[in-house]
């Protein structure tokens, strides 16, 4: 039977080098964290797939070639601070503690907020803090964040969340632009948040940042 170690050195070779992912940080962060351990246990088998992974139902662990692309795009500094929003069970927060100073790992569901800590924990991940809390609404205590990461598709970003983004900092997330999901970079500089696409992608959309209903006349 294929090992752990094994799967995720196939993960990082065959997934992520190959997608253009160049930064010796993110794939060391890639290459270490044991992946299996934030999936479900029945799951644990396919942990290293390029695929989504279903947390809990309408929750998902974003594939790792998409994260990995969205974390080099960020280009996280030992100083940073980080937001990763929708944490789920904190595999992104757990490569963004390897990468920056402190992250908040922000959750909305109870069972998984309790899950990520169990986690940290046992991994002595020790710059994470889970926060419980609606996603839309960032973190506003430990802002000003110099990387936020959206885990997630979203259509729309709330502007409290651009209000948390220090000045100089990164937004990514995969954003839906004309039906296409592409992962985007959104830069703030002088307190104006311009935005860059990157690269085409697809992963679940983050529950509650699909824009609002209206009505075409």
């Amino acid at each position: 039977m294929q090992s752990f170690a094994t799967a995720r050195h196939n993960m990082v070779e065959s997934q992520i080098r190959t997608n253009k992912v160049t930064d010796p940080a993110v794939i060391g962060a890639f290459s270490e964290l044991p992946r299996e351990r934030f999936v479900p246990e029945g799951l644990r088998g396919v942990a290293y797939i390029d695929e989504d992974l279903e947390l809990t139902r309408g929750r998902f662990m974003m594939e790792p070639m998409v994260l990995a692309r969205l974390v080099q795009i960020a280009e996280p500094k030992p100083e940073d601070i980080a937001l990763d929003v929708g944490c789920g069970t904190g595999y992104a927060s757990a490569v963004l503690a390897r990468l920056c100073s402190a992250v908040v790992a922000l959750e909305s569901d109870r069972g998984m907020v309790a899950r990520a800590n169990a986690l940290f924990d046992e991994l002595q991940i020790n710059n994470v803090v889970v926060a419980e809390g609606a996603l839309t609404e960032g973190y506003k205590r430990q802002a000003p964040y110099n990387v936020i990461l959206l885990n997630g598709t979203v259509e729309r970003i709330p502007q409290a969340l651009f209000d948390q983004l220090a000045e100089g900092g990164r937004l990514v997330t995969v954003h839906i632009d004309g039906g296409v999901g592409r992962g985007t970079l959104y830069l703030k500089s002088a307190g104006i948040v311009s935005r860059r696409q990157i690269f085409d992608a697809a992963t679940p959309v983050l529950p509650g940042f699909l824009a609002e209903p209206h009505f075409v006349f």
